[in-house]
């Protein structure tokens, strides 16, 4: 069995994460982790909630809290909402935390050691009118290279270039609209990517197997040519800057590093807090001295955060020159926009994963944002499709099958796995197509194709009901009972064998579907394996009720009303 870790992008401090930041990330990092866990690997999901920088400061002082007491707070309320969820992180960890304090001072001490750190005075944006030097994000301005409004001074959105705030053509604070902004000299430390160009190339060279979203980002940016990128800022908020002993550094008193330097360390840091907190070694999933040659590591992220984890996170990793773990896979998804447009909490414009647990459970959720989610294009969410697959996929195809079948056993079969008849050319059939369909499941799900995956898995879900339709053992129970007999049996066995492939995806669900046949066992089937014929003849059987409610039209009116809808 195989070590493979995963991690997904971490999520920010600032508030609750939308619908959109589940799709792209969390979310289909938890269906791999299930997966590959159902199949008995070892897996490793780690995650932790992204707390320094600008932001945190500014969300802080909105809500009349010290920062810590804030990120304290909103690290709770998102690990709470990741469980909700069904998120199954073996650890959800947090970026200010010790071992990420410790192992961002150790890689910007080894940086400048392998000659690929230098101090610089800077010229950067200093707002006058809110008394500070402004982080790069909180600069916006017209974009020089595709002329967009509303460009920030780190990416621009429209193009993907990445930028300096003293790119942008008439810059102005975000943080509070004033354009009083002068560009005054502060000294800071730089990255030198420029120095790194050439190995960042070769390591990309070697993942063929990268989707094309993926991969096509990061040759961009290094088609575009690298920077050397700043890497701490003017904060009292992050991982301070250290001279190399660990003491102050003269000149620099007062620096943190910048967010998008330490957060992608915070992989390692959360790993480190899993290990002190479970009394495991870390050092052997990501030190390839130690170990980790051996694991598969695989990262889940939105195509924004694809350039920093291709380009300035390999080159932390890489300009050590310390046989860190690299990424091996990384799966990059596109936007979840709301009805065409952007989700906006100020506009009260889309649903926010603590607001969607308050409507419906977490598998009507995670299975549509599984089955229709951004990944090989932009997707748009409304209501009315959240409907229309929700009362079709789930109530009408699985749900439906699982509650005739059962309630049909209870009637009329003492409630239990009937022993008589023996199976004929019809379940003969059913198993060789329920083998076709478990193998394309299975080839999605490796090859992260979790639109295809959970299609797969419908079609096979839809073989279990055309199978009762033509099998119909409510006729047959009239002239023939072993025959009905039979077709009881295998439904059963199909009911325990959708749990099991339904586990990734809906995990709630398939323990309350497995559970409805006596079926504890949710591990993920092989297409050679026994597939009708598993359950104990004679287990008692008890129908779960309605496993999914159909959502209505008038739902949608006020779903539409509260959180926006085409309107608006």
């Amino acid at each position: 069995m195989a070590r493979i870790l995963i991690t997904s992008a971490l999520p920010y401090i600032n508030g609750i994460k939308h619908l959109g930041n589940l799709a792209g990330s969390m979310l289909p990092a938890d269906v791999f982790a299930r997966f590959k866990r159902a199949q008995g690997h070892e897996v490793l999901y780690i995650c932790a909630t992204d707390e320094h920088g600008t932001p945190a400061e500014l969300a802080a002082a909105a809500a009349g809290q010290d920062v810590r007491t804030y990120c304290d707070e909103q690290h709770e309320i998102q690990k709470a909402a990741g469980e909700a969820f069904g998120l199954s992180y073996d650890w959800f960890g947090r970026s200010s935390n010790e071992p990420n304090r410790r192992l961002t001072q150790h890689f910007a001490k080894v940086l400048e050691e392998q000659g690929l750190i230098e101090e610089r005075v800077d010229r950067m944006i200093y707002s006058v009118d809110d008394a500070r030097f402004l982080p790069d994000r909180y600069v916006e301005g017209t974009c020089p290279h595709c002329a967009h409004v509303g460009a920030r001074g780190d990416q621009c959105d429209n193009c993907g270039r990445l930028l300096d705030p003293t790119d942008l053509i008439d810059p102005y604070s975000s943080v509070s609209g004033s354009r009083n902004l002068e560009v005054r000299d502060t000294r800071h430390l730089y990255l030198l990517q420029t120095k790194l160009e050439g190995r960042i190339r070769d390591w990309i060279g070697t993942k063929t197997d990268w989707q094309t979203l993926a991969r096509s980002i990061a040759l961009k940016h290094l088609d575009e040519g690298l920077i050397d990128r700043g890497i701490t800022r003017d904060l009292k908020w992050g991982v301070p800057v250290v001279g190399p002993d660990g003491g102050p550094r003269p000149g620099m008193e007062g620096k943190v590093f910048y967010v998008w330097f330490d957060a992608p360390i915070e992989y390692i840091g959360a790993t480190e807090e899993w290990a002190n907190a479970t009394r495991r070694t870390w050092r052997d999933w990501w030190r390839t001295d130690e170990g980790a040659d051996d694991v598969r590591y695989v990262q889940f992220m939105g195509k924004d955060n694809v350039a920093f984890h291709t380009v300035s996170f390999p080159a932390t990793i890489l300009g050590s020159g310390e046989p860190w773990k690299t990424v091996d896979t990384l799966k990059a998804f596109n936007w979840l926009n709301w009805y065409g447009g952007k989700f906006s909490t100020s506009q009260k414009r889309g649903v926010f994963m603590d607001q969607a647990l308050e409507l419906l459970p977490a598998d009507y959720w995670r299975w549509h944002l599984t089955a229709y989610g951004p990944e090989g294009a932009d997707a748009a969410f409304t209501w009315e499709q959240f409907q229309s697959t929700t009362n079709k996929d789930l109530a009408d195809v699985l749900g439906n099958f699982v509650n005739r079948i059962v309630k049909f056993a209870e009637s009329k079969f003492d409630g239990v796995v009937p022993d008589a008849g023996e199976p004929g050319p019809l379940e003969l059939k059913l198993e060789a197509d329920l083998r076709a369909g478990i193998s394309e499941a299975t080839a999605q799900f490796e090859a992260m194709e979790f639109r295809k995956a959970a299609q797969a898995l419908r079609a096979v879900w839809v073989l279990g009901n055309e199978y009762l339709q033509e099998a119909a053992p409510w006729t047959a129970f009239k002239t023939d009972v072993e025959r009905s007999a039979v077709g009881v049996r295998t439904g059963l066995n199909l009911v325990a064998l959708f749990a099991r492939l339904a586990a990734p995806v809906m995990p709630f669900s398939a323990e309350k579907i497995g559970a409805a046949v006596g079926a504890t066992d949710l591990s993920w089937p092989s297409a050679d394996e026994a597939l009708l014929d598993v359950l104990p003849r004679g287990q008692t059987v008890a129908a779960a009720g309605v496993l999914f409610t159909k959502i209505e039209d008038a739902q949608v009116a006020e779903w539409s009303e509260r959180f926006g809808g085409a309107e608006a």
